[in-house]
């Protein structure tokens, strides 16, 4: 009597590893954390998630500072006289760098000129106190510009190893397993394994853009850092002596 192999697989072998591959999905790792798979996937998320926030916040942000860099300087110079100038530099928005130093040096100027004849004159000199508060307004702005680069830096040289953890923690899970039947097949290791190389892409995929746009974001403040500082030395020859250095730009007049 013949029997009947029609029903019997080809292969069995190939049908199961096929099976176990497909437990190295996405789908099965949510399915199969433990407490720590959890709290490393969670960490990586909301890395991510914050990473992402700081790197739009601050790419919107700069492109705003140096769209508008040149148009409140030139602004601020092409005025006739300091009133004009502070009242343009009144209107800008409240985030704009280059207008609050300047209004800085400005009411320096009119707090040291309210102070004429009291300690505070005979202490500083009108050039000393212009000077301390630039460099407090530039320190300041600066500090604003570097908002979320500490959580960047952090995510960049953190995420990977945290992403390893994870990795390390599904390697132990594939040994566990294999101690356990006694056998290294490919339906016993393939889901710890599988959790354990997308748990080393998560770390990859939150840390990769941190750093990338750290780096960005370092050499624009730079840049911006310069102007800071090329705006606060014409403005304190300007408060400082009553007139612009020549060939830097146009004369504005200011009261003394």
């Amino acid at each position: 009597m013949l029997q009947d192999t029609s029903a019997q697989p080809a292969n069995p072998g190939q049908n199961s590893n096929a099976d176990a591959l497909k437990q190295m999905g996405f789908d099965h790792l949510i399915h199969n954390f433990d407490f720590l798979g959890w709290i490393v996937f969670v960490v990586l998320i909301a890395m991510s998630v914050l990473s992402w926030y700081f790197i739009v916040a601050n790419f919107i942000r700069n492109s705003m500072v140096r769209s508008r860099a040149d148009k409140v300087i030139q602004g601020f110079w092409n005025t006739s006289s300091t009133q004009e100038a502070i009242r343009v530099l009144e209107e800008q928005p409240k985030g704009e760098p280059f207008s609050k130093i300047a209004l800085d040096a400005a009411s320096a100027v009119a707090h040291h000129q309210a102070a004429a004849g009291g300690r505070l004159a005979e202490t500083l000199s009108r050039s000393e106190f212009i000077d301390r508060a630039l460099r407090q307004a530039v320190a300041r702005e600066s500090l604003r510009l570097e908002g979320g680069l500490t959580l960047l830096a952090t995510v960049g040289s953190s995420a990977p190893f945290i992403g390893l953890l994870g990795t390390v923690w599904g390697i132990y899970h594939a040994l566990i397993g294999i101690a356990a039947s006694g056998s290294a097949s490919m339906d016993k290791v393939a889901g710890p394994v599988g959790e354990a190389l997308i748990m080393t892409a998560f770390g990859l995929f939150t840390a990769i853009p941190a750093v990338l746009a750290y780096n960005f974001f370092m050499r624009s403040n730079r840049l911006t850092y310069a102007q800071f500082d090329e705006f606060a030395h014409d403005l304190h020859d300007f408060f400082a002596t009553g007139a612009r250095v020549e060939g830097t730009g146009p004369v504005v007049s200011v009261k003394k």
